[in-house]
């Protein structure tokens, strides 16, 4: 996809957006506001897209409905119909859609990580700019965000990475 520079450095078409579902709640309100304060400065043409599901994509809604950046909320199908989201992610997925200015429907599964990976691949590469809400750790098999930043760099899609001071995931409960 080709894309033109615009008065702010962004290129033109969709922001895709990013990042760490596992935030902690003080996390979730400085990206919120690191977002906000990013698509307030963007052209007039552009829409935020993120994927449906808690963490990064709903601070990223939030964020985006308050900059007043119209937002496209991608949710999962099967076969064409509305799939069900993950427990965990119902709440905020039902926030976004509220939120959301167009909803768009994309074939995955909600519960299949790769399907989730591949999703955001082509969320990315439809986009002209990838805002990634990371902490710059690699890729731990459960999370995807250095991955998609990597992807979108070999893609030719500029990145910008959002991790305000401050900001911080959640710990990973150790099995014995």
């Amino acid at each position: 996809m080709s894309a033109a520079a615009g008065d702010d450095g962004t290129t033109s078409g969709d922001i895709a957006v990013v990042g760490h579902a596992d935030l902690t709640p003080d996390a979730l309100a400085l990206v919120e506001s690191a977002l906000r304060a990013r698509l307030a400065r963007r052209p007039v043409r552009t829409m935020a897209m993120v994927r449906s599901g808690a963490g990064a994509p709903l601070a990223s809604g939030r964020a985006a409905r308050a900059s007043g950046c119209p937002l496209a909320v991608v949710i999962p199908t099967r076969n064409g119909v509305p799939a069900m989201p993950p427990p965990r992610d119902r709440m905020a997925t039902g926030e976004l859609l509220t939120l959301a200015d167009q909803v768009r429907l994309l074939s995955y599964d909600p519960l299949d990580r790769d399907s989730c990976v591949g999703a955001d691949e082509r969320l990315v590469v439809s986009s002209g700019l990838l805002l990634a809400v990371w902490d710059g750790s690699p890729s731990n098999g459960r999370d995807a965000t250095a991955h998609l930043v990597t992807y979108a760099r070999a893609h030719g899609v500029p990145v910008e990475v959002v991790w305000p001071e401050g900001a911080a995931r959640r710990a990973v409960p150790t099995t014995g």
